[in-house]
């Protein structure tokens, strides 16, 4: 019997049960997509123009009829990079940020740092004197693998653990903002160890100097 051919109740009755069915892909489709490569929170640029602009200067000899679009300052962003991926600094408009590898910091599934980590956080410290920083964001991540749960509680352990040595070093002027993010806001492709790699890191951002 074709779809035509059907009665018109049990047509009816079947309508709503592929609805529902296209409802539960789609619900299935957005729980399980990928989270977007994107800043933590409380990590913005400014883009408000430092001077103003007056659209009607002749001076700006504009041809008849033509406007100026609306002013913004442009992010510029400079990426620093070790050749073993260990480290990484980046510098915009606003803020410098140091992302440094959870391997040469602490061992594995652990939040105690190493005696090589030291010295990478004493690099830090003295760029955050260089700024006159007083505010800094100390955030953890991992990669996806292991429970959401269990990422979050590591990823916070590990943000703490180095904020505490920058602490012994930039004394109490110094005030912190700490964030344990588990496998949000991966830096690369979780698809692969190399990628897993990078996104297992503890980030510190602080103003730059202006």
């Amino acid at each position: 019997m074709t779809a035509t051919q059907m009665p018109r109740d049990l047509r009816t009755r079947r309508a709503p049960r592929s609805a529902t069915a296209a409802a539960a892909l789609l619900l299935t489709a957005a729980l399980t997509a990928p989270v977007a490569h994107a800043d933590p929170p409380g990590v913005t640029e400014d883009s408000s123009p430092p001077v103003h602009i007056d659209t009607g200067d002749p001076d700006l000899r504009m041809v008849q009829g033509a406007k100026l679009a609306p002013s913004k300052v442009l992010n510029i962003k400079s990426i620093v990079e070790a050749d073993d991926g260990s480290e990484r600094r980046q510098d915009t408009n606003d803020n410098v940020t140091f992302a440094l590898q959870a391997e040469v910091l602490f061992g594995k599934d652990s939040a105690k740092l190493s005696s090589d980590a030291l010295s990478r956080i004493g690099t830090i410290a003295t760029e955050v004197k260089k700024q006159n920083a007083t505010s800094l964001r100390v955030f953890g991540f991992t990669d996806n693998l292991g429970s959401a749960g269990h990422g979050l509680v590591l990823s916070k352990k590990r943000a703490t653990a180095v904020q505490q040595e920058l602490a012994k070093d930039l004394g109490s002027s110094v005030s912190f903002q700490i964030r344990g993010y588990g496998e949000q806001y991966p830096i690369a492709d979780n698809g692969s160890e190399e990628g897993r790699k990078k996104n297992r890191r503890v980030e510190v951002s602080f103003p730059r100097a202006s």
